[in-house]
């Protein structure tokens, strides 16, 4: 009994928007060398691949942004309404983070810029309509920085003392007590516990001892 035979895998048809000429003569040349990929759409601009979006099924697209008659998003957009289950990749001169993040929201499942070689681009389709989503190592980078960037705990602002906390400040950590303060400063016990009090809020402590570090941490002390 003769083994069965597996069945070739199923031809993706593939749609190229691409406004540069050298671009564009690899990206086909690289699609009519796979056996299971073909050229289902081609167009050089914006305008040109709306019109022909909706007579052209696709499994996978590949999209410059900067087109000379508008923007490669406005072609995602459109493709993920005429063909929703079509996967979109865009292939770019384009790494800054504003770029790659509005093709993401306009539906791109992919972003891979333009040092790609041929065979890595053919095998980064295959990847994208299995499930993948082929990014470029730079781009990933700055998508992380961005990401933690958003993580990271808020920094707390600088604390701002009057110019009399200040003055209380520097003689509670010199160890005077309220009435030496006060009577260092011309006024009365209250006024300066007053200012203690004020102290402490604003420093987020309790006692005198976690003023001090608190103040020398943020710089409201000499050293």
């Amino acid at each position: 009994m003769s083994a069965p035979t597996s069945s070739p895998p199923p031809t993706l048809r593939v749609g190229v928007v691409e406004d540069d000429a050298a671009s564009r003569d690899t990206l086909v040349a690289m699609i009519g060398m796979q056996p299971d990929l073909e050229l289902a759409l081609l167009a050089t601009g914006c305008a040109e691949a709306l019109a022909r979006l909706p007579q052209a099924p696709l499994d996978v697209l590949l999209v410059d942004l900067g087109l000379p008659d508008g923007s490669g998003l406005d072609v995602i957009r459109a493709a993920r309404v005429q063909w929703p289950a079509c996967s979109i990749l865009v292939s770019t001169i384009f790494g800054d983070e504003d770029h790659v993040l509005r093709s993401i929201e306009a539906g791109a499942m992919g972003y891979l810029l333009k040092d790609v070689n041929a065979a890595e681009l053919a095998e980064e389709i295959r990847n994208l309509h299995a499930g993948g989503s082929p990014i470029s190592p730079m781009v990933a980078r700055k998508i992380l920085a961005r990401a933690a960037a958003s993580l990271a705990p808020a920094s707390e602002p600088p604390t701002t003392l009057s110019v009399r906390e200040q003055e209380v400040l520097r003689y509670v950590s010199k160890g005077f007590t309220a009435e030496e303060t006060a009577s260092s400063m011309g006024v009365s016990r209250s006024t300066v516990l007053t200012f203690v009090r004020r102290i402490y809020a604003k420093l987020q402590v309790n006692t005198r001892a976690e003023a001090i570090h608190a103040a020398y941490k943020q710089g409201l002390l000499a050293d």
